[in-house]
């Protein structure tokens, strides 16, 4: 069965990609580096990053898909905040993956380019990171998942008067 929405069940997939390579990349590159492992081992790195990009697509795919009945309980100004920042991490992943694929290369080009897959890795994890921070505060500080809730007549109005009074007061707590 699958699950509605399918949006949360998916987003956890590619943050926690993004937190198990850095240090997977650290401890290939340098087990490559001192030749405790051949090149080629740095292909679990490369299908890590495959599906880190994979994932991160899907779980913006699917968070376009659910955006509109979001948007009946949670103003779009908090929403389009939490999707900007799933398109700078899809787009620094996939910036990484070409990174993570030359990594596969011999020699100087191949140690350069785990170089570089390992730095930015640093970079998609703290994008992630802000990516899981924007959906928590919408599910939990903004009641994104009221739109998902059954509700009895009128409750759906009280609640998104309530978020809206909440809206107000919102700097004061920032």
């Amino acid at each position: 069965m699958i699950p509605n929405p399918l949006h949360p069940a998916i987003v956890h997939f590619p943050i926690v990609l993004a937190v198990m390579v850095p240090p997977l990349a650290v401890a290939a590159f340098w087990a490559i580096q001192t030749g405790r492992l051949p090149g080629r081992a740095w292909l679990g790195i490369l299908v890590l990053q495959v599906a880190l990009v994979g994932t991160a697509w899907f779980a913006a795919e699917t968070g376009e898909h659910e955006e509109d009945a979001v948007e009946r309980v949670v103003a779009e100004r908090h929403i389009e905040g939490h999707e900007e920042a799933a398109e700078r991490f899809l787009a620094l992943a996939a910036l990484v993956l070409p990174l993570a694929a030359a990594g596969m290369l011999r020699g100087r080009t191949g140690a350069i380019n785990r170089g570089l897959t390992l730095a930015l890795s640093l970079a998609v994890l703290g994008a992630g990171a802000a990516v899981g921070h924007g959906g928590g505060e919408l599910v939990y500080r903004h009641g994104a998942a009221q739109a998902y809730l059954q509700q009895e007549p009128g409750e759906a109005a009280r609640s998104l008067a309530r978020l809206d009074h909440d809206d107000a007061y919102e700097d004061d707590d920032d």
